[in-house]
């Protein structure tokens, strides 16, 4: 859905992960906008990225969930959007924690969507759990 969707990474280094989702016929709803859920998608991989990065750092297996997402929808979206996530050392210090006590740890990280001029149309929340998978 993602490809569908055309979303893509944009950047990607220590301190942001951002990622572009064009305004297109699939992605627009009935009222002339950009869907929520395709909104969704995309500001989700600006913070699914980082946190697998974080992971790759170690040898141990880590188990990564969204437990918990909130959103907040200011503007219509009528253009492309890019989302922004620059809550990526909070990624590292949360893994380096729960490979340490061996037990799971959550981490809420931010994303705001924003078009081409400036426009801040939706900001969300996604809280993702971690947790050391033990060896078979």
């Amino acid at each position: 859905m993602v490809a569908v969707a055309g979303i893509r990474v944009k950047k990607l280094d220590a301190e942001k992960c951002e990622t572009t989702v064009p305004f297109k016929h699939l992605n627009k709803n009935p009222f002339k906008s950009m869907y929520f859920a395709v909104q969704a998608m995309a500001a989700e991989i600006s913070t699914a990225i980082p946190a697998m990065i974080a992971i790759e750092k170690h040898d141990l297996s880590v188990a990564m969930l969204v437990v918990e997402n909130k959103s907040e929808f200011y503007k219509k979206g009528v253009s492309k959007i890019t989302f922004t996530c620059e809550d990526i050392q909070g990624f590292s210090e949360t893994i380096e924690k729960c490979i340490s006590t061996k037990e799971a740890h959550t981490y809420t990280a931010k994303t705001t969507g924003t078009m081409s001029d400036g426009t801040v149309v939706s900001v969300f929340y996604f809280t993702w759990s971690f947790k050391v998978r033990e060896k078979k």
